[in-house]
């Protein structure tokens, strides 16, 4: 591992047969701080880590979450170096994202829930079972309404609504919204990452098993394939809307796909692909700066405790 940034080892107990075909992330945008400052192109995480989503808040901090345990590695984007470590409940950590008062909502795969830990503590504020039916609750957007939170597992999307200075809700307030439209559920993974259009009137979803990109109504459900001019984005994964570029994960591919959008999100055009040598199955996007960050899940490689993971940064 010379010249590679050194974190804490730990082993993590293997999830068996749930992300073979990939699991969503999130994509958490920051802004670069004041006076800049060089950030590291490769970050290792604890072996055995198993990561998934991740997100990125000021400091510059980062966190990726663990598919093993549901722990929340937490580190430095210049040195690489370890802040801490959130202990996880023990279930999966996948889709994250940080809103303005420093809490992790934390999509929680096959558990059919979502929690939300508090980042300056580490203290697990709420679970929120979201459903209890088929469910891999996998990625997760912050919008004016609340937290939408997909299910790859069943042709829904849920709202947790957040109170006016953000309190969040009872059980009772969750909000399940069925996919409609042009919307049909197939075997295998579905709904994965998630975005609002660049004008903040709608959700996109990805839905992996068709390679195709939805815009969907969030009052109503509908959802309507966007107009890529005929280009698929195969094993899309996390979605990263930045004004109107849209990024996309295509986690087997080793390939962020880039697409300029329309503002309301009905069609674009594939503009880029950005690639990386040291890209090994990523699944989530988050920025900072003019930096692009992504945790490599690897994917296709049996985890073991000593299996290597890290997240590499691409310029946008």
């Amino acid at each position: 591992m010379s010249g590679r940034i050194v974190a804490r080892t730990f082993a993590a107990a293997a999830l068996v047969g749930l992300f073979a075909v990939g699991a969503a992330g999130t994509a958490q945008a920051a802004s670069a701080p004041p006076g800049g400052g060089a950030v590291e192109d490769l970050i290792e995480l604890p072996d055995g880590f198993q990561p998934e989503g991740i997100a990125i808040g000021k400091g510059p901090t980062g966190y990726v979450g663990s598919l093993a345990d549901g722990d929340v590695y937490v580190f430095d984007l210049r040195t690489g170096a370890e802040i801490t470590t959130f202990e996880g409940t023990g279930t999966p950590s996948v889709g994250l994202k940080l809103d303005q008062r420093g809490r992790l909502f934390i999509s929680g795969g096959p558990t059919g829930a979502a929690r939300v830990v508090d980042t300056a503590t580490g203290d697990l504020l709420k679970t929120l079972q979201l459903t209890t039916g088929p469910a891999f609750i996998n990625d997760v957007v912050l919008t004016r309404d609340g937290a939408w939170f997909t299910n790859s597992f069943a042709a829904e999307l849920y709202l947790v609504p957040l109170g006016p200075a953000g309190e969040l809700p009872d059980a009772s307030d969750i909000v399940t919204l069925p996919l409609t439209g042009d919307w049909v559920q197939q075997p295998g993974f579905n709904a994965n990452g998630i975005a609002e259009t660049p004008d903040h009137q709608a959700l996109l979803v990805i839905q992996s098993s068709t390679a195709t990109l939805f815009r969907v109504d969030p009052e109503t459900g509908e959802a309507t394939a966007v107009d890529l001019g005929g280009a698929a984005l195969t094993a899309g994964d996390g979605l990263l809307v930045v004004g109107r570029t849209l990024y996309v994960v295509q986690n087997q591919l080793n390939t962020v796909a880039v697409v300029q959008l329309a503002p309301d999100g009905t069609s674009g055009t594939l503009v880029d692909q950005l690639t990386n040598p040291d890209f090994r199955v990523p699944t989530t996007i988050a920025r900072f700066g003019n930096s692009l960050f992504l945790p490599n899940a690897r994917f296709g490689t049996p985890p073991t405790p000593d299996t290597e993971y890290e997240v590499v940064r691409v310029d946008r």
